[in-house]
């Protein structure tokens, strides 16, 4: 893709105890309207997720975090959301919502590289 790209992200957050409103980053969903491109990245770093709570059902937590990227991905398994145009995957992701694993609000930028811009933002705001 060659060109600049005006693009939205939304960083990927856990929440432990809703109630305590304190979050971990665990990943990255970009997202550019004309491209039709979504790229996500997570990484759950349970070491320090345990600091958080140590009675958070961690199983459960990876397995919303992988539904979260095949949806993202738009993959056959991801159920009817997944089967969504982008921008429509995209805000159903990064709509509001008091769960545990929720999205900040998206924020806006321009680039070269969707795909490198991802992994750069992955690495500065999650690792």
């Amino acid at each position: 893709m060659h060109g600049k790209h005006l693009y939205e992200y939304a960083l990927i957050r856990v929440l432990p105890i809703l109630e305590r409103e304190e979050f971990l980053n665990v990943g990255v969903i970009v997202f550019s309207k004309r491209t039709g491109f979504i790229g996500v990245r997570v990484a759950l770093n349970e070491k320090r997720l345990s600091a958080f709570s140590n009675d958070l059902d961690l199983d459960l937590v990876r397995e919303n975090l992988r539904s979260f990227v095949r949806i993202a991905e738009g993959a056959a398994d991801g159920g009817p959301i997944a089967q969504l145009e982008p921008a429509e995957r995209f805000r159903w992701l990064t709509a509001v919502r008091s769960t545990a694993i929720q999205t900040s609000r998206p924020h806006a930028g321009l680039c070269d590289d969707l795909e490198g811009t991802t992994e750069r933002l992955f690495r500065e705001l999650v690792l």
